[in-house]
């Protein structure tokens, strides 16, 4: 698909995106040998999904900026940043068991989200679990297919308890840190942008103005983590820690 691709296609290309997400066989569109979409077309495709999902009974509660971290970046080969859509199902809460055969390949990241307050700024800070459908398709990864399958998220855990917390609370946070089953696995900063969740904010807010979006008051919006993606199993333990506090946790079953 090297040229423009009609709004037929697109739309026809997001049908089949929602089909496969729903039977969690997401994105066997890019395992055909074919030219890939612009980026611009991959939006396109993520906003109808969207659209279908919330067509479907649920709803976009915030957004992800993704692909900007060290560990990441080395771990793909790519660098964004891209953006993608959370939704109101794929919210769990800290402490809940997930199961694993609910999610293609699943895999986590520590990261830290930020919630917009009524004026637009941000209202509060905290860390989060993110969940991710861990599979690409292609014969090589490309910021297409990430940006068509929503940055392969599946949703987050947050806990209630911690997400109050103003951002001005963690400017002397040094280490976001991801154990599972008790041994750290991932260390780093607490944000992937060099100016932090303002940075990713500003980014965000014009990258969605080029598609006619815009965040809204109680939007969730997972900033960015230097972190590294790690697939998790069955029986696996998971906590993030932001200076070797336990802030928010889950079960895989």
């Amino acid at each position: 698909m090297a040229n423009a691709q009609s709004r037929s296609v697109l739309k026809t290309l997001a049908a089949r995106q929602w089909h496969d997400y729903q039977r969690r066989t997401p994105g066997t569109y890019f395992a055909e040998a074919r030219d890939s979409l612009t980026l611009d077309e991959a939006y396109a495709v993520q906003m109808e999904v969207a659209r279908l999902r919330c067509e479907a009974g649920d709803a976009v509660v915030g957004y992800k900026v993704g692909c900007i971290g060290s560990g990441v970046v080395e771990q793909f080969g790519m660098s964004g940043p891209i953006h993608a859509r959370l939704f109101r199902s794929e919210i769990r809460n800290s402490g809940e068991k997930l199961q694993y055969n609910a999610y293609a390949n699943l895999a986590i990241e520590g990261e830290m989200a930020v919630r917009i307050g009524t004026n637009g700024g941000i209202e509060a800070a905290f860390p989060v679990i993110e969940l991710h459908h861990f599979v690409f398709r292609g014969p090589r990864k490309t910021l297409a297919e990430l940006v068509a399958n929503n940055g392969i998220n599946a949703g987050a855990v947050i806990s209630s308890r911690h997400t109050t917390t103003v951002l001005e609370d963690w400017t002397a946070a040094r280490t976001l840190s991801v154990v599972v089953n008790g041994v750290t696995i991932d260390a780093g900063a607490l944000w992937a942008m060099r100016g932090g969740a303002a940075e990713a904010i500003e980014w965000l807010r014009h990258d969605l103005g080029r598609f006619g979006a815009s965040l809204r008051p109680g939007d969730l919006v997972l900033g960015g983590t230097p972190l590294g993606l790690n697939p998790v199993k069955p029986g696996d333990h998971v906590i993030v820690l932001v200076d070797d506090r336990e802030y928010v946790a889950c079960r895989i079953a």
